[in-house]
């Protein structure tokens, strides 16, 4: 039985198939990924590259933020510099996020590869 409290919400339909928990339309129809990257602040084109260690336990990773590329780009970018670095790593809401504290190697391999970038923080 269900508790009352639980809000139920319609996953799958069989006329239209899987559907998006969030808008709760069907994944070919789904518009939330599109308005999350239209949300994303522009990049100015000047990479900053930071080392951030707030709520991550303790976990230092490099971000570098401001490049204005579309998200496939941007996945190859990240790609290219994990594996410069020799670490993980992610691409989220437009931000390359590198495991560990790679500030130096990320800022020259942006540089030689043509792109503006600074460092950030402290």
């Amino acid at each position: 039985m269900r508790s009352p409290a639980s809000p139920t919400r319609l996953v799958y339909s069989t006329d239209l198939g899987r559907l998006c928990p969030d808008c709760h339309q069907a994944m070919a129809d789904c518009r939330c990924k599109a308005l999350a990257a239209a949300a994303r602040p522009a990049g100015n084109g000047i990479a900053r590259v930071s080392r951030e260690s707030k709520g991550r336990g303790g976990k230092t990773v490099t971000l570098v933020r401001g490049l204005s590329l579309v998200d496939a780009e941007l996945a190859a970018l990240g790609k290219q510099l994990r594996s410069t670095c020799g670490s993980g790593g992610t691409v989220k809401d437009g931000v390359i996020e590198i495991q560990g504290d790679h500030r130096d190697r990320v800022l020259a391999a942006l540089l030689q590869q043509g792109f503006k970038a600074k460092s950030a923080g402290g």
